[in-house]
């Protein structure tokens, strides 16, 4: 693993604890995890059962008792690092947003299919058992043709104008701001659930336009610097229209300016014979309202998606004995440990992550010239 912070963190405590939920054909063994500090990554191997450390990510990719690299880094180092790994042989699974640019993602995509290894990008709440669920109606019909899709992904951790220009707030780090770091994972899951994107038309404002320097420390947590400020380059919040190939309509909205909204991942799909809501703050719930049901009963229900009939709950506790945000990786992992003992790429893996690439550029795209921007217009598009 690459990085050993906040996603390493959640990446490490799935691989921990897959074997003990899931029966696999391969498990996970942590043989490495690198980061430039010495001091903090042996304290991060230590701490989350890695067997050893490098201070150089380019040793992972050089040694032979290493078959997957998870990159878990800024955003800035994605491309460099899976294109290596591809190279030499070894399977990928990387953050999201895939790459700094459709571009990168574009020479990422070819890096993994030309070398033939197994490659996934971490959009872990697809995998939550409710939003497995209403995938599963939707499959089958339940729903009908679909209409609409709401999506909103609201935090409020940078509302603070002191909070420091950390990594997530730079450019040339991050690519993009609110846009690519949780909008990404609304437009991830809204084409898992209703299909491909058509075109979009969109906009974006960042608040506060300077900021004290600082780093992040861990989670979303960051600390201060001494006296110097530094601009704002990246997107505070984005919003964006949408039309799907299927003729279905979207709304988006992405923030990190919504006071008393923590982590407030939600979306509701509205289809001819029913609806569907999802709250990632309440994730073990899904809503659902179904236009068949008797007069005088209507309404939306509240479905516990904790029993064997929802995808992956069974591997967990009894009916009504929630989980929680760790087990949508632990779901994940299992899925990229059974294509690396198959040979496939489970989903979503790096041509979802070129498309997703494709919608936030459209986005950004169409904030430049105030218009909609067909997806189809986009350089890459048809190349993948």
């Amino acid at each position: 693993m690459v990085g050993y912070r906040f996603m390493g963190k959640a990446h490490s405590h799935a691989y921990r604890d897959l074997p003990f939920y899931f029966d696999t054909e391969v498990e996970p063994v942590l043989q490495a995890v690198a980061g430039r500090n010495e001091v903090e990554v042996k304290v991060a191997a230590d701490k989350m059962g890695w067997a050893s450390y490098e201070t150089d990510w380019k040793r992972l990719i050089e040694r032979k008792d290493i078959d997957l690299i998870d990159i878990v880094t800024p955003n800035n180092t994605h491309a460099e690092i899976a294109i290596a790994a591809a190279e030499a042989g070894k399977h990928v699974i990387c953050e999201k947003p895939l790459a700094m640019n459709l571009e990168q993602a574009q020479r990422m995509l070819h890096a993994v299919r030309k070398n033939n290894v197994v490659h996934m990008i971490c959009h872990n709440y697809r995998f939550a058992p409710a939003v497995q669920f209403a995938k599963k109606l939707i499959q089958e019909g339940r729903l009908g043709k679909i209409y609409h899709i709401r999506a909103t992904y609201l935090q409020d951790w940078i509302m603070d104008p002191n909070f420091p220009l950390v990594w997530r707030l730079r450019k040339e780090v991050t690519g993009s701001g609110t846009h690519g770091d949780i909008a990404a994972h609304i437009l991830d899951l809204a084409r898992f659930l209703v299909g491909e994107f058509d075109e979009v038309v969109g906009m974006m404002e960042t608040f506060i336009k300077e900021r004290p320097i600082g780093e992040m420390t861990g989670g979303l947590n960051a600390k201060l610097e001494a006296g110097s400020k530094g601009k704002v380059d990246v997107d505070d919040t984005s919003a964006f229209l949408a039309r799907f190939k299927s003729g279905a309509l979207g709304v988006f909205e992405a923030t990190r300016f919504a006071g008393g909204n923590r982590n407030g991942n939600r979306f509701e799909i509205n289809g001819e014979k029913g609806s569907i809501r999802w709250d990632l703050e309440n994730m073990n719930n899904l809503q659902v309202y179904l236009a068949d049901d008797e007069p005088g009963l209507q309404g939306f229900r509240t479905i516990n998606c904790t029993e064997e009939h929802h995808p992956f709950a069974g591997a967990y506790w009894p009916a009504g004995h929630i989980i929680g945000y760790e087990h949508t990786f632990i779901n994940l992992m299992k899925e990229l440990m059974n294509g690396i003992s198959r040979g496939y790429s489970p989903n979503p893996n790096f041509e979802d992550g070129v498309r997703n690439q494709a919608v936030l550029e459209a986005v950004e795209k169409s904030v430049e010239t105030r218009s909609w921007v067909k997806l189809e217009q986009m350089s890459l598009a048809k190349n993948y």
